[in-house]
């Protein structure tokens, strides 16, 4: 059962933890890797972890990056954070220095947690950030040593080095030195003030940050677990995370079991289906929160009847289009649901859901709007209402909601609309609502690029490609693709004087300066692109010539 319900409005992230971990400390919060943790475990080293931070020089209101994969330590880290008052900015492990080095300057952040193996670019960027503290750790930290030896005697983990020094930290012996009896006692924040600095593509090419407030994480992430309470009640929950911890979708996933109902949590550092399937099936998992293509490969994976994964009682989807294919192969096989959701990192996680007290989902639908939030279904460009039942742009508004980017005006103007006294969201995606209140997605924004539940910007791959000496200028759109939603295609148009340059050569160049998912998959060479009167590129052409070819 829950411990006591959340008030957004008056508890902070951490004091909803605190709160859990008091009422059931002996109860497991995280599997990871075989490795059980209590509460009262989690919530002794992610004190001991704020003491050492403090110690350290990290305060209140300051940027912590946590450029980790989901380990242990990751949550740990997160709570320490909160329980300082520290803004967390969770970014991705494998974001090369490039990335890096654009995030930690942007976020203002000074220390940083980071793997032994991505170790190397957190030292590329040092001399250029304002990076002052580092704390290091590894995928086998937190488990036995024997589990160690043979891991590193197959090689199946990645180890990496670092120097030691000064402003060089280990995160074990952080915890294991760290005094909370130094810790002043525990005060709610306020509503509004920035818990986590989320990032996500940017239109003018570079990622931009999302303040998420703390009253808008605690609103929903108790939506997110209220979503299965019909089918997993409080407290009986057991979530298996499939959704990386820098993505919205992971961030909700991973603590509302922490936070709210005082349930367990199975951390994996990659998602690798057999590895997933095996972990669902011995710690009989009931809830698991995933994109489209993952649901896809388990139903095609040819070991998929090796396992028992009928435990599940909660399939939640967001991030992409719901194929209705997938939808109906899962029904089928595993008799519940696949229960669609929709959102954006700017709506903290999803503005609708697909609650379980409803029953089986309308086909395609995105689900109901989360209690406590407010949409508009608007003609594009004029904002004027929609008929009831026709396709509108989805302007949302929360509670504590997100008012505008990180350092980013222009791009705040573009997205942020002061309407009837309250700033709203405008997606620019196309949705209509049905006269039972179901939501239904009719079409996206057209230039964010959705490849296996990501959204990348197709601004940002074009200013990357930009930057090789021998390109004039790209265009880049998504190709529709029924495994992964959409793939990415590159249109290049290279200088008169340069000649010998290869897709192979600009793919290459795009690994260096891009996460691996936002690389082109196809790069074509053009000798010009359409454009506009003014100037803009047109994207939209290049789509509907893919159109073209696709169908034939």
């Amino acid at each position: 059962m829950l411990v006591r319900p959340v008030e957004p409005g008056v508890d902070d992230l951490y004091g909803a933890f605190e709160r859990v971990a008091q009422a059931v400390p002996d109860k497991t919060a995280l599997i990871y890797l075989g490795e059980k943790f209590t509460f009262a475990e989690l919530r002794a080293m992610a004190l001991s972890l704020a003491a050492s931070l403090k110690d350290m020089g990290v305060e209140a209101d300051q940027r912590v990056i946590l450029y980790l994969y989901n380990v242990p330590q990751n949550i740990i880290a997160w709570l320490a954070i909160q329980r300082l008052k520290a803004t967390a900015v969770p970014v991705a492990p494998v974001y090369s220095a490039y990335d890096l080095e654009y995030l930690a300057n942007d976020s203002g952040a000074e220390t940083i947690f980071c793997m032994d193996s991505n170790f190397n670019y957190v030292a590329e960027v040092l001399p250029n950030s304002p990076l002052k503290r580092v704390v290091h750790t590894s995928m086998l930290d937190f488990v036995p040593w024997w589990k160690r030896a043979i891991a590193r005697g197959l090689e199946r983990v990645p180890v990496g080095r670092f120097p030691k020094g000064e402003a060089v930290y280990a995160f074990k012996e952080l915890v294991r030195k760290g005094n909370p009896r130094a810790l002043a006692p525990h005060e709610p924040r306020g509503p509004e003030a920035t818990a986590i600095l989320l990032y996500t593509g940017g239109t003018t090419g570079f990622p931009k940050g999302v303040p998420l407030s703390n009253g808008l994480y605690l609103n929903n992430v108790v939506q997110w677990r209220e979503a299965s309470a019909a089918v997993v009640p409080a407290g009986e929950g057991v979530s298996a995370l499939a959704a990386p911890l820098y993505h919205v979708i992971g961030q909700m996933d991973a603590t509302a079991p922490l936070l709210i109902g005082g349930e367990t949590l199975i951390l994996l550092p990659r998602v690798v289906l057999d590895g997933l399937m095996h972990e669902i099936q011995r710690h009989r998992a009931t809830n698991i929160f995933a994109v489209p293509a993952l649901y896809r490969m388990m139903l095609e994976h040819d070991r998929l009847g090796l396992y028992d994964l009928s435990s599940l009682r909660y399939c939640g989807v967001g991030g992409d289009v719901l194929p209705a294919d997938v939808a109906n192969r899962w029904l089928k096989k595993f008799g519940i649901p696949l229960y669609q959701g929709y959102g954006t990192t700017e709506f903290c996680g999803a503005v609708t859901l697909s609650y379980s007290e409803y029953g089986v989902p309308p086909e395609g639908s995105i689900g109901r709007l989360t209690r406590g939030s407010k949409v508009k279904l608007v003609q594009p460009g004029t904002l004027e209402p929609v008929s009831p039942g026709e396709p509108g742009e989805l302007l949302g508004a929360m509670p504590w909601g997100v008012k505008g980017y990180w350092n980013k005006p222009e791009e705040t103007a573009e997205a942020f609309i002061e309407l009837e006294g309250e700033v709203w969201y405008n997606t620019k995606d196309m949705v209509r609502e049905s006269e039972e209140g179901w939501y239904f997605f009719m079409d996206r924004s057209a230039d964010m690029i959705k490849h296996k539940g990501y959204r990348v910007a197709a601004a940002e791959v074009e200013r990357v490609l930009q930057e090789h000496h021998a390109v004039l200028s790209a265009c880049v759109v998504g190709v529709p693709d029924e495994k992964v939603g959409e793939r990415i295609k590159a249109f290049v148009v290279t200088k008169q004087d340069v000649r010998g340059v290869s897709s192979y050569e600009l793919m290459g160049w795009c690994r260096q300066r891009l996460a691996p998912y936002k690389v082109p998959h196809y790069i074509e060479f053009r000798d010009m692109l359409p454009k506009s009167k003014v100037g803009k590129m047109l994207r939209r052409e290049m789509r509907a010539e893919e159109q073209r070819k696709l169908s034939g």
